[in-house]
């Protein structure tokens, strides 16, 4: 009689082995890498990303928030969509890119699996091959951080780099100069927290500007001064609500309403006592990260200091951080409590609202960039766009070198791959070729997205390169496109965001291609005692 083979694994596990496991891996990371793929380049077009249970609606063509935004089943395409976080998190931008690529050398791998090629020759050919790439790479990059202008140049020409492939790309000229004066303020900090993005529907995008001070968007109490010069700050984390009786919160029982009067007179005098204390610190702002009623609210306003209640918890941790405060939370010991301090504190109108300006901030580097627009979508896409401009620009301050975009980049370390596939014995000469094939489709999916001939024009770019034009690349906006020189035309990109990308996708690749089982199961039951 025969018996039935022993089941290792629980009823609701299932299991993918070698051939099976790998096509999973690469039809999912191919599948994303299609996905995102007609956002690239200056021709790149949006996605709309709806919710199925909020209907909330996301316009982006950013591929870390269309990635985010995706729920995914396959295993590998959850490498992909990490790739591109950790890209965005690391450099702010080229997000799209490191997916586009680990999509395309893993395409490249399927092929030469299929030619029975074992895949730890392809991750050994892989390495020679990003190591040629990543070399090359480094000695293309230009690093002009010790002249000022030409550096500021190469700022802004990134930023217009970076630019163009978004929402802002009809105003990139206009939001270049913003972003490198906002982070040039920062004088080489990295920290992003400096910098503030206030959106404000209303106008047009070109209304947008930089404003050198902090804005909070928030007003001041009732009947209190309105404009505050040589301002001393507390920032505070306290509760300044309990000057009522909350019914909700307690059960009294009275036997008269005096007593009940008495009750509420008590609860005036802690308050009254509360403010007396926060006064003893010399202070005219009080910024508060919770609410303000209105008796302590007129104690304030009865000994002209300006009180601004409930300033939501990020726009606290900014304020303090800007203008040197700590959080107070206890008021009993002034002389610990750091205090924050400003040259003004005014209210301004922007649009139809009122906000809150805080001017010649203790941190000089801080500044708002208040952003205007048609849609809450468009504002939201705007803000998106122009983080990734800071983060690139902030990055390339720390790091200054640059190197060249429009497939300059990439064909020349599909060049200096190609070379070195020529010196690589065996099997895996043709993993090499293969990483140097799919740098080169990068240029081709550029052309595609603009609608002009990638054949034709790929073709151009790769003889150019070959024939020592170590600047030549593609021009997407002139009708028909053509070839011309990068540096001249001033398309730059960072050389640390190449470097992530490449490094990035060629490890990703490297990940997936070792996979041959795919195990999926349910998490395991918690045990009842």
């Amino acid at each position: 009689m025969a018996q039935n083979p022993t089941q290792v694994f629980a009823q609701d596990v299932t299991e993918e082995r070698g051939e099976n496991a790998r096509l999973s891996a690469f039809v999912g990371a191919i599948a994303v890498g299609d996905l995102v793929k007609s956002t690239l380049g200056p021709k790149g077009m949006d996605k709309i990303l709806q919710s199925a249970s909020t209907g909330e609606i996301l316009v982006t063509n950013d591929g870390a928030t269309i990635l985010k935004a995706i729920a995914l089943d396959n295993a590998a395409a959850k490498v992909l969509v990490n790739i591109s976080k950790v890209q965005d998190d690391e450099v702010g931008d080229g997000t799209t890119s490191v997916a586009v690529l680990a999509a395309e050398l893993l395409r490249e791998a399927e092929r030469l699996v299929d030619q029975k090629i074992h895949p730890q020759t392809i991750i050994e050919g892989y390495r020679i091959a990003s190591q040629a790439a990543l070399s090359t790479l480094s000695s293309l990059a230009v690093d002009n951080s010790k002249d000022d202008e030409e550096f500021r140049k190469d700022l802004i020409a990134i930023a217009r780099t970076t630019l163009s492939s978004k929402v802002l790309s009809q105003d990139k000229i206009h939001f270049s100069d913003l972003a490198v004066d906002a982070v040039l303020r920062m004088k080489g900090s990295t920290d992003l927290t400096h910098i503030q993005i206030i959106k404000k529907a209303g106008g047009k995008l070109k209304d947008s500007y930089l404003d050198s001070g902090f804005i909070l968007d928030k007003q001041f109490g009732v009947n209190q001064p309105k404009r505050i010069t040589n301002a001393k700050i507390m920032v505070a984390n306290t509760a300044m609500d309990t000057d009522k009786i909350k019914i909700f919160g307690a059960r009294v029982k009275v036997d008269s309403t005096g007593k009940l009067a008495d009750l509420e007179r008590a609860e005036k005098e802690k308050m009254r006592a509360k403010v007396e204390r926060i006064k003893t610190h010399g202070i005219n702002v009080f910024v508060n990260r919770q609410l303000i009623y209105n008796w302590p609210e007129q104690l304030f306003a009865d000994v002209g200091i300006a009180s601004i209640e409930h300033a939501d918890f990020d726009g606290v941790e900014r304020l303090a951080l800007v203008t040197g405060a700590e959080i107070a939370s206890t008021f009993d010991h002034p002389e610990s409590v750091a205090l924050g301090h400003c040259d003004l504190v005014e209210e301004v109108m922007i649009g139809e609202d009122t906000l809150i300006r805080f001017s010649g901030v203790a941190a000089g580097r801080a500044c708002t960039i208040v952003l205007r627009g048609a849609t809450e979508q468009l504002l939201d896409e705007a803000e998106r766009s122009l983080h990734d401009a800071l983060a690139v620009l902030s990055q390339t301050v720390k790091e200054p070198k640059v190197t060249l975009g429009g497939g300059c980049a990439e064909m020349n370390m599909a060049r200096a791959v190609d070379e070195a596939a020529k010196g690589t014995a065996g099997k895996k000469a043709l993993a090499v070729e293969a990483f140097a094939k799919a740098l080169r489709q990068l240029p081709t999916i550029l052309a595609d997205n603009a609608g002009l001939d990638s054949a034709d024009l790929v073709s151009r770019l790769r003889t150019a390169i070959y024939a020592g034009e170590k600047q030549a690349g593609l021009d997407l906006l002139t009708p028909g496109g053509g070839i011309v020189n990068m540096r001249e035309i001033g398309v730059v990109e960072s050389y640390k965001l190449k470097r992530a990308v490449v490094n990035s996708a060629s490890e990703a690749a490297e990940l997936l291609l070792r996979v041959d089982n795919i195990i999926r199961s349910a998490p395991r039951k918690r045990e009842r005692m």
